[in-house]
């Protein structure tokens, strides 16, 4: 439910985004020639800077468009975006409830306020608010299934169902709303109605096979196995070679006991030279994907795989699948073969490639610079390769070499893809801290949060190598404050949190997150860093528990610490300020 909901939302902030630059202010007449001047200087700017990412100028002019007109919608709407984007969902359902009280027929302030209705499980003002929507909008199809999800929210199965009922007569039938009425029909208890919605298309497309394997595989999720197999035959009677079909089939005997027929079911259909591999492919995906959604033993899809892999040993698609089916079983090191099977049997087809790094263990480098070299070799412009080869080479403190690696990835990076350039950036800038250049590492961390604010790891590691120089911390807080509250139970993110206020002086309030970085350390059966335990100890030293300092900062000497004070810290029983990296 949960994930529905914040799907919904987003796509209304996505809508708001677009539209808010070329909002035409609402001003009042009221308003004086100068301070109609200003407001409309103020709110252009602000959203420059949004447009620029520049989040906290644009909160800055919000401010100033407020204290001129605290009622223009315009204003009230992009100050709940602004909350909204720190994920501050009091404020945002706060501002987006006034901008529809000042501009009430405006659709994506509507939009918005719904969203968050829904964020705060005020399933009714939510539900009204797309009511009015669809009175307006009539055509619009996903005022209704907003709707009938939020009646769904609310447990009224009854009004969701009504509201695709509405959608189906304005926009005519669809198989996604039948099955959506079919799972609520289900969760009323009346499969009757349930099977009628089904059955509806079959009536209409009497030679469609679909509706009759759809129909099937329902009845078999209710147990209606006989139900299900008349279904199955009938289905049988327009194309016995449909994949969709013998897969169903194949689960159909399976369910039942009869292992045997099933197996028969398959290999009849797998093993025949008329049909073509694709298909082949397609029935033993359905397969797989039967047997994981029904939690079966994946066992016997093996044995298939391998004797398919025997019969066609020029079919590496088979190899990939087979693959993929070991990863879901764990078993990584038996699909990377699989992969590497693959990859080198279609060098210039960078899936094979990827996998195969996906399967590479973390903790062989050497491997993993190997496979991203091949890859490299015959794709020399997928930047992804050079990103995971210079991972490697950092790993092995080949800071240079990493370093020309990911400059080589930067020149073939996409630059429409944000994220990944963030990526890139980041770990550029990683490395230039280890190189000792710091203005480097600082200007490739703006970059980086330039393509993506959020990215927590750039975040943590800026406002930590900020607090070391005792540089700007107040910036340092902010951006730390970012990655705990986006994951509030990460060890690294708690500790640079914690690390940052000890830094500023503000001890009690740093001891509780220092503390808790070593509680979810030990919760998380994290092996728990040396620098944890050491900044823990620092924080117990200044809070007056200076035996548990002593006692910590033992602890992170156990554990291999690399800090250049440790050891006098030990000796003296003494706090000494630190200069240690992260």
């Amino acid at each position: 439910m949960q994930k529905n909901k914040i799907s919904i939302y987003l796509l209304f902030a996505f809508l708001s985004g677009v539209i808010s630059i070329s909002a035409q202010s609402n001003t009042p007449d009221r308003l004086s020639t100068e301070d109609r001047r200003k407001f409309d200087n103020y709110f252009y700017d602000a959203m420059t800077a949004k447009s620029l990412e520049q989040y906290s100028a644009a909160y800055d002019y919000l401010q100033y468009c407020m204290r001129i007109d605290s009622t223009n919608a315009n204003v009230l709407f992009e100050m709940g975006n602004f909350f909204n984007s720190l994920k501050n969902k009091d404020e945002s359902y706060r501002y987006y409830k006034k901008a529809v009280q000042y501009s009430p027929d405006n659709y994506f302030y509507n939009m918005a306020l719904a969203g968050s209705s829904i964020e705060q499980q005020d399933f009714k003002t939510a539900a009204a608010i797309y009511q009015k929507l669809i009175k307006d909008n009539p055509m619009k199809v996903e005022l209704y299934m907003y709707l009938s999800e939020v009646y769904r929210f609310d447990g009224d199965f009854n009004k969701s169902i009504e509201a695709l009922n509405d959608l189906e007569r304005t926009m005519g039938m669809n198989e996604k709303f039948t099955l959506q009425k079919f799972k609520l029909y289900s969760a009323l208890n009346d499969k009757k109605k349930a099977y009628a919605e089904v059955q509806k298309y079959i009536d209409k497309n009497p030679n469609d096979i679909r509706y009759y394997v759809l129909l099937g595989n329902l009845y078999m999720q209710d147990g209606k196995n006989k139900e299900a197999l008349a279904s199955f035959n009938k289905a049988k009677t327009i194309d016995a070679d449909d994949p969709f079909l013998i897969t169903s089939m194949a689960n159909y005997y399976q369910t039942t006991g009869d292992q045997e027929t099933a197996e028969k079911e398959l290999m009849s259909s797998l093993f025949n030279p008329k049909m073509d591999v694709d298909t082949k492919l397609s029935i033993l995906t359905q397969y797989i994907t039967i047997l994981q959604q029904n939690k079966q033993d994946l066992e016997q899809a093996n044995k298939i795989l391998d004797s398919l892999m025997v019969e066609y040993p020029q079919e590496a698609q088979f190899n990939l699948l087979y693959g993929n089916l070991l990863m879901v079983e764990n078993r990584k090191k038996e699909a990377n073969f699989q992969y590497r099977i693959y990859a080198e049997s279609d060098p210039t087809n960078p899936t094979g490639w990827e996998q195969l790094l996906q399967s590479t263990d973390l903790d062989s480098i050497d491997e993993l610079i190997s496979v991203c070299k091949s890859a490299i070799s015959y794709l020399p412009e997928e930047p992804l390769f050079y990103f995971y080869q210079s991972i490697g080479e950092f790993q092995k403190k080949e800071y240079r070499q990493a370093l020309e690696t990911i400059n080589k990835g930067i020149e073939f990076a996409d630059p429409s893809n944000a994220n990944l350039l963030s990526e890139f950036h980041s770990q550029r800038g990683n490395i230039y801290h280890e190189l000792d250049k710091e203005d480097s590492t600082f200007i490739d961390y703006e970059v980086a949060l330039k393509y993506n604010p959020q990215n927590l790891g750039v975040l943590n590691n800026y406002s930590y190598y900020l607090s070391i120089k005792g540089k700007d911390l107040s910036r340092a807080e902010s951006m730390s404050s970012i990655t705990i509250k986006a994951e509030p139970t990460n060890p690294t993110y708690l500790d640079t949190y914690g690390w940052v206020l000890f830094v500023q002086g503000a001890y009690t309030t740093a001891k509780i997150y220092l503390e808790s970085a070593v509680k979810y350390s030990e919760e998380k059966e994290k092996d728990i860093s040396s620098e944890v335990l050491e900044h823990y100890g620092d924080v117990l030293y200044m809070t007056d528990e200076k035996e548990k300092a002593l006692e910590y900062w033992e602890k992170a000497k156990e554990k291999g610490s690399d800090s250049k004070t440790l050891d006098k810290k030990i000796e003296t029983k003494t706090y000494i300020a630190e200069s240690a990296n992260k």
